[in-house]
């Protein structure tokens, strides 16, 4: 069972940066992907971004070239750095491990609100 811990996330001003963090622990593979999604309001979930354990990224169309993802393999840890953030930013971010060779799988964090503010 794989658990994730998420920190960071809160109150950020338009045009300002927030730092997320999402720690794995209890996987037994060292192959898998570590990323973000998240969820506004009335809206479905979507990509933000995520990271390969070989450090191929996939970022979401609205976040390209404002975010970055980062991971430390040693830590099993993965970091979103969001700079230039939009109101249109403000959503629950989800951690997110997936697998996606056999054995496949996904979970998922409990969530961290972001809120962009003026």
């Amino acid at each position: 069972q794989v658990q994730l811990v998420e920190s960071g996330g809160g109150l950020v001003q338009i045009g300002g940066s927030m730092e997320l963090t999402c720690t794995a622990s209890g996987s037994p593979f060292t192959n898998y992907d570590l990323g973000w999604y998240r969820q506004a309001p009335g809206k479905s979930r979507e990509l933000v971004a995520l990271i390969s354990s070989g450090g191929t990224t996939n970022y979401g169309d609205s976040v390209t070239d404002r975010f970055t993802i980062t991971r430390d393999n040693r830590k099993n840890t993965v970091y979103l750095h969001m700079n230039n953030v939009k109101p249109e930013d403000t959503a629950v971010y989800y951690c997110i491990w997936r697998r996606r060779v056999t054995p496949v799988g996904t979970y998922w964090g409990q969530g961290t609100q972001v809120t962009v503010s003026s």
